[in-house]
């Protein structure tokens, strides 16, 4: 009997371990929403760090974070770097390019509680009154990840917080001067 189950758990592990080398060696996950806004003001809002906490979804996660602001105040070079609890981590963003009222990219690196390198832009499309602006991050899949994708999608994880987050600014850049 004890045999039958050492096999059963063999069996079991080396099936996780042929599905995580069969998945995919990089992500993305992507969210769009309009907004009832010019891309200027949205723009503003994706492009200074110091307006994140005004929509961003992970800044009520943990009050306590300690936040860094180093470079620029917005645009290329400015940095953005948060140490706080489990739910949020540690981790610094940089804003690598900048096309006003068209594209924000970020470099965004995670430290805790997994250390992950990636890219998130923010592409903006005008359309009178109102902006189409997608949300859009992509990076390498690790072995470790490859292995948590079997169980967990990364797209249904980052992009319900993704949804949250557009839902907030859409709500900050709508609402009344």
């Amino acid at each position: 009997m004890l045999k039958l189950i050492a096999l059963v758990v063999v069996v079991a592990v080396l099936v996780v371990l042929g599905l995580a080398v069969r998945q995919p060696d990089s992500f993305t996950v992507q969210r769009s929403a309009r907004l009832q806004a010019p891309a200027d003001k949205v723009f503003v809002m994706v492009n200074d760090f110091h307006r994140w906490a005004e929509w961003s979804p992970w800044e009520a996660l943990d009050p306590a974070m300690k936040r860094e602001f180093s470079g620029p105040a917005s645009g290329p070079g400015a940095v953005y770097a948060w140490d706080g609890n489990k739910a949020v981590g540690a981790g610094r963003m940089e804003i690598t390019g900048a096309q006003p009222a068209r594209q924000v990219e970020i470099k965004l690196d995670f430290l805790r509680p997994f250390e992950g390198h990636n890219t998130t832009v923010f592409s903006l499309v005008p359309e009178g009154a109102s902006t189409g602006l997608t949300w859009t991050m992509a990076g390498p899949m690790p072995f470790v990840s490859k292995l948590m994708s079997v169980f967990f999608s990364m797209d249904k994880l980052i992009g319900k917080d993704f949804e949250a987050g557009l839902a907030k600014l859409k709500a900050v850049v709508e609402r009344p001067a």
